[in-house]
């Protein structure tokens, strides 16, 4: 295979992908990308700013298999480097094509900057949901670490709330044991914003290995974080829930707000189920 470029006509599914992929970043003076190009994939080296980490074989053969029968219908991008190519976006796409057998790929290269690779292939992948939260969490950290963004800058550029940015970075401050079944989806980030509400690393895994164990769900997992004290006094509540529940044989929840402040709620399915509550609260219907 000869390593000289085949140029087509531009299309515009890798726009479609990634909106803005083709205008240069505010620090950088980059050209105009230039026409779609056929590059081999000899001369395509994997992204060095890859966030997403785990490729899993399943999707690779599907997609492999669909190159095979349609071709690839969407290019990826690329950057010039060292006489060859780096992948910015579409690392999926070039792993199935190179299983597929293809010798060669449809690409639009551009010059950009190494912090314009690390965002851009971001944002493809949050836009297609690819990655795990812990894998966000880093390409996240590395934005601020490496190329000193703030996190306000980081949501601007990806599409999210700040707090969004500031929540997922916090889940690289639990032990890697804990970021390993998050990452692997056996916990939520739910469970693991729980987990951060403790401060000791060793009750975080005790707690951990008791969510993965039983199944808890996020709302019990939180209240299972809360300090001691408290959940000393929501058991109290409950206590009171079910007594109130049998005096009035319906179902009853108290809603504490702190301050000594809460609200009362009792259900009733029927009028005649009501007039049976207002009576044995005392109030009779007249």
């Amino acid at each position: 295979m000869s390593g000289s470029v085949k140029r087509k006509a531009l299309g515009r599914g890798l726009d479609a992908l990634i909106p803005g992929a083709f205008e240069p970043a505010e620090e950088a003076a980059a050209p105009a990308p230039g026409p779609l190009v056929h590059v081999p994939t000899e001369r395509v080296r994997p992204n060095r700013f890859q966030p997403r980490k785990h490729f899993p074989e399943a999707e690779l053969e599907e997609l492999a298999e669909s190159i095979r029968q349609q071709g690839l219908l969407q290019p990826v991008l690329l950057r010039p480097v060292d006489g060859g190519y780096e992948l910015v976006a579409g690392e999926r796409r070039f792993r199935a094509a190179q299983r597929a057998g293809l010798t060669e790929i449809p690409a639009v290269v551009r010059q950009v900057d190494d912090r314009t690779a690390l965002e851009l292939a971001l944002i493809e992948n949050l836009q297609r949901r690819d990655l795990d939260p812990i894998e966000e969490a880093h390409a996240y950290e590395r934005l601020s670490r490496q190329f000193g963004l703030t996190q306000e800058e980081i949501a601007a550029r990806v599409g999210k709330h700040r707090s969004t940015i500031a929540n997922t970075m916090r889940l690289l401050r639990l032990p890697e044991d804990i970021q390993r079944e998050i990452a692997a989806g056996r916990l939520t980030a739910g469970h693991a914003r729980a987990l951060l509400a403790i401060a000791s690393t060793e009750e975080q895994r005790q707690l951990a290995r008791e969510f993965l164990q039983q199944g808890v769900s996020v709302r019990d997992a939180e209240r299972r974080s809360q300090p001691r004290s408290r959940r000393t006094l929501e058991a109290d509540w409950r206590s009171v829930e079910d007594r109130l529940c049998r005096l009035l044989d319906t179902k009853v929840r108290l809603l504490p707000r702190g301050n000594g402040r809460g609200k009362l709620e009792i259900e009733y399915y029927s009028m005649q189920q009501l007039n049976g509550l207002l009576s044995r609260l005392g109030l009779p219907v007249e």
